[in-house]
Parts: C-alpha cells; sequence; structure tokens
C-alpha cells in the first residue's frame, strides 16, 4: 500500500515503475518467436513483363533496330519496321519470338533476336511503418528483406526490428500467408536471411518502450 502523504511526482513515478515492471514480466516487451520460412530464393519467378518495365532488343548484324524499349501503361512497344509489339503478360523468349517472326516475314532473312531484361518497374515491393522512407520498392531477382529496408532509409528509432511483418498473397486461391522475420538478427548474421517475392508487403512495427 502507498503511503497517503506521498507527492503526487513520486506517485506517479511509482506507478509507472510498478506499470512498466508488470508488463515486462508478462513478456509484452519480447520479440515474438520468428516464423519459418525459406532461407533460399526457391521459388518460381515471374519473368513475364508489365507497364514500365525496361528491357534491351539486340537483333543480330542491324543495330539500327536494336535499342532500349519501357513498356507503356498500354502493355506494348513501338519496333522498327514491325510497329506495335504486345508485350505485357508475356516473358522474354515470348517476345523475342513474336519480334523474330514479324521480321523474317517480309523484312528480314533469318534475323535473330535477343530480349534481355534491364529493370522490371511493374514487380514491386511496399515497405511500410517504422523506417524512415517508407515506399515501393523496385523488385529484382534475390531481393532480400534488409536490402528492401534500406533501400526504404533504413530503420527509425522506434522501429521493432527483430518483429517486422510480411504479408505475402498467394496465387489464385491460395491462402496469403504472413511471416515474422527477425530482421536485426539477420543483419547481424544470427538468422537466415528472408528474401522478397513480387507483392510482398513489409511492414516494421513501433517498439513499445
Amino acid at each position: 500500500m502507498l503511503p497517503a502523504s506521498m507527492p503526487p511526482a513520486r506517485l506517479l513515478l511509482v506507478i509507472s515503475v510498478a506499470l512498466a515492471a508488470l508488463v515486462a514480466g508478462c513478456g509484452l516487451f519480447r520479440d515474438p518467436p520468428p516464423s519459418k520460412y525459406e532461407s533460399q530464393p526457391v521459388f518460381e519467378e515471374d519473368t513475364t513483363l508489365g507497364p514500365r518495365d525496361v528491357f534491351v532488343v539486340r537483333v543480330f548484324k542491324h543495330e539500327d533496330m536494336s535499342g532500349e524499349y519501357a513498356v507503356s501503361e498500354e502493355g506494348t512497344i513501338n519496333f522498327p519496321e514491325i510497329g506495335v509489339v504486345e508485350v505485357a503478360g508475356r516473358t522474354p523468349a515470348q517476345v523475342e519470338q513474336e519480334i523474330q517472326t514479324r521480321l523474317a516475314d517480309g523484312y528480314l532473312v533469318n534475323p535473330t533476336v535477343s530480349v534481355l531484361v534491364k529493370e522490371y518497374k511493374s514487380k514491386t515491393v511496399s515497405v511500410l511503418g517504422q523506417v524512415r522512407k517508407p515506399s515501393v520498392v523496385n523488385y529484382v531477382s534475390g531481393l532480400s528483406i534488409v536490402d528492401a529496408i534500406s533501400q526504404a532509409g533504413g530503420f527509425t528509432p522506434m522501429a521493432r526490428k527483430n518483429a517486422v511483418k510480411v504479408t505475402r498473397k498467394g496465387k489464385g486461391d491460395a491462402p496469403t500467408e504472413s511471416f515474422t522475420v527477425p530482421v536485426e538478427s539477420i543483419a547481424n548474421g544470427k538468422a537466415n536471411d528472408f528474401y522478397l517475392r513480387p507483392g510482398d508487403t513489409v511492414f516494421v512495427p513501433e517498439r513499445w518502450y
């Protein structure tokens, strides 16, 4: 029991300390256990192109036709001689084949075409919460959670670094997945890296103390 004569300021301090001890004793300040997750980027990667993606087309021995192209919002590019090419939803190999086939139809003899993707701007990862610059990060193959948070400016001082949440939408009828990722432990070499996929949302919660 607290003495009735205790000054209000001291009383408030005593109550605050007692509440902090109570919460700590209940384990509310402890980081949650991390989820089980693959420690390597082993999944079937979606290489289909989409709006704003950038790729390079090379036509063997025809440098005038070779160049860099950005996919329009309509999902197309305008290629020399053959005009509009539908790109969105197709793989680089499928785009190669269409350009090659259409060039061979009255423009070039046995053309050889290659397509190399430079940047997948249509595939992104959202990084939100206690980071310095919440943002949408362009996805690249092998993008780790540490890399994504670094691109978003790193953690704020209030970040709960070992309780980062990753939400991943399932394909088709598959359910949405959620992971608790110990990012600070990963950065310190105490846990395996976590690799992101296009469409993931990374949320860094605020610590409570």
